[in-house]
């Protein structure tokens, strides 16, 4: 087996356990993976600025990768599908959330049956639909 399928093995293998682990992790464990994971991308960017001649080139060809520029490529794809798994999993929270919220609104805000009687007269409106509370009335007035 060639040092370069070794790599792509690696690579397939690290993204694999990057996106399992982000899809699956959202508690105080996973932040502080994440931070740890920063800070050392933070070091690896500090060491490569004080030596930029050769660090990613020689870091790259220990690994079996031709190039430096190739290796930023893949650290890339990696980070950007990281950062594509946590936004997709902070989006559907929020939905849930949003949903969540708007159910209870919703259901604070309807009017009792025995409220709608009184304001209509009749159990039952011909349109079926519920008219709105006050509290909403009130708030289209400004």
């Amino acid at each position: 087996m060639s040092r370069q399928s070794v790599i792509q093995i690696l690579l397939i293998a690290a993204v694999l356990a990057i996106a399992w682990r982000l899809l699956i992790g959202s508690g105080q464990r996973t932040q502080a993976l994440r931070r740890l994971g920063l800070l050392f991308l933070l070091g690896i960017v500090i060491y490569s600025i004080i030596d930029p001649s050769k660090t990613w080139t020689n870091l790259a060809k220990a690994l079996g990768i031709g190039r430096g520029a190739d290796l930023i490529l893949y650290g890339l794809v990696v980070a950007f599908l990281g950062f594509v798994v946590t936004t997709y999993k902070r989006f559907r929270a929020m939905e849930t959330r949003y949903t969540r919220l708007a159910r209870r609104i919703a259901l604070d805000e309807a009017p009792t049956a025995a409220e709608h009687v009184r304001s209509t007269g009749s159990a039952v409106t011909l349109s079926g639909e519920v008219p709105p509370s006050p509290s909403v009335k009130a708030a289209d007035a400004d």
